[in-house]
Order: C-alpha cells, then sequence, then structure tokens
C-alpha cells in the first residue's frame, strides 16, 4: 500500500512539472520571454537578500531570531551546564551572546557574493528553479556560493571574535572549565563552528522570501514577479 502511494506521489510531481514545462514551452511570443523568466527569478533573490538577509546583519540579528540563532555544540553544551552549576551562568550567558554577535558582524560580506552569483544566473538555471523545489532558488544560490562564502566567513567571523571580545570569554570558559576536578578538556575549532552555523542561518532567511513569494501572491511586490511566479501556480 505504502509502496503505492509512493508511486502515485512521484507520478503526480513528475505529470506536474512536465505540466509547468509544456507551458513554458508554448508560450506565445512576446507574452513572456526566457530573459523576463530568469529576470523573475533574480529579483526573487535579491528580494530574500533584500528583505531577510539584511535582518541577520544588526545587532541580535542572529542572537533573537529563533530560526537562526546559533546554540552551543554538543561538546560545549557540557562547558555551559558544568560553569551553570557552578555559579558561572552569567559567563556562559555571555559566552552564547557572542558567539551570535560575531556572526551578525560578519553576515554583511555575504551580500556582495550573493550578488555575483545571482548575476550570473542563466535561463537554464532560473528554469530548473521555476520547475523545481520550493526552496530551490535557495538551493541554487547556495550550490552557487557555499564555497567562496565560507573561505570569505572564516576569517572574518575570527576577526569578529575579536572584535566583539568572543576570543576572550571563550578563552575564560574553557580555561575554567579544564581546570575543573573530573572534567576532558575540551579545544573546539569555534571559529569552523560559527563560520558553519552562520551560513545555515543565511540560507534559511533567503528560503522564507522564497517561499512567501511562491505561496503568496502579495508578497510578489512587481509585475514582473508576478508574471514570472504566475507560471508556476
Amino acid at each position: 500500500m505504502i509502496k503505492r502511494i509512493l508511486l502515485i506521489v512521484v507520478v503526480f510531481q513528475f505529470s506536474a512539472c512536465a505540466e509547468l514545462q509544456q507551458v513554458i514551452n508554448q508560450l506565445p511570443n512576446g507574452m513572456i520571454t526566457n530573459d523576463q523568466i530568469a529576470g523573475g527569478l533574480k529579483e526573487a533573490l535579491n528580494n530574500g537578500i533584500t528583505n531577510q538577509v539584511t535582518k541577520l546583519a544588526v545587532e541580535d540579528g542572529f542572537f533573537k531570531n529563533e530560526l537562526t540563532r546559533i546554540l552551543l555544540p554538543e561538546e560545549l553544551q557540557k562547558v555551559d551546564n558544568t560553569l551553570r552549576k557552578i555559579g558561572l551562568s552569567k559567563l556562559a550567558d555571555e559566552g552564547l551572546k557572542v558567539l551570535n554577535r560575531a556572526a551578525e558582524d560578519a553576515v554583511g560580506e555575504a551580500i556582495p557574493i550573493f550578488v555575483d552569483a545571482i548575476k550570473g544566473m542563466t535561463f537554464t538555471d532560473a528554469k530548473n528553479i521555476l520547475l523545481g523545489d520550493k526552496n530551490a532558488a535557495t538551493q541554487y544560490l547556495q550550490g552557487a556560493t557555499s564555497e567562496t562564502l565560507y573561505q570569505k566567513f572564516n576569517p572574518i567571523i575570527s576577526n569578529s571574535f575579536k572584535k566583539v571580545g568572543a576570543d576572550i570569554i571563550w578563552t575564560d570558559l574553557i580555561t575554567k572549565y579544564n581546570n575543573l576536578p573530573l572534567t576532558n578538556d575540551v579545544n573546539p575549532d569555534l571559529t569552523d563552528y560559527v563560520t558553519g552555523e552562520a551560513l545555515k542561518g543565511v540560507f534559511a532567511m533567503v528560503e522564507v522570501e522564497e517561499k512567501e513569494i511562491r505561496a503568496n501572491v502579495s508578497k510578489r511586490s512587481t509585475d514582473l514577479l508576478k508574471r514570472v511566479f504566475a507560471l508556476q501556480d
């Protein structure tokens, strides 16, 4: 029974994509061009950056956002719990906050890289996005920029640690923990961890905007967005 249901779902999805592909192929000349389809998807991604990613680049952009807040990795959760038990809750709270502050300080550097990736989008990219999943544009951006963003973010996060005082706070936290009896020493790569978490947060916010544009006609703020995304409705 389950296999039959899965088969029906797959056939339905394939048929839907094939139907949308046929609609695109059969559009009369002048109704909407390939360039306009690509332009509409670029505009949607630019909206994701303008309306959502920029929210992360301010104080508490990560820290007070349930979707992007950077939590402690498993290795450091035991550090956090142990320090709270011995009366260092305030220091533990500050340690978590400064990880988010470092990401907030660095995220603005992502925007020019995103803009370059969006400029390089082809019609084939745009068509695949339009025919794809509800987060296909975000996936495209992630595939086109993740490596470059990581290389860009990593040293910036490292500098941001110094800028917001995270390096001093976490050196103090980890030293206090490692000096406690009956604990195993930890020495986590916080720069690598926060870099990865910051990138997850950036793409999560782009996806928020994409899903809203796909699902909500009122979010299509220009005529081009309305015409392009009408093809997938």
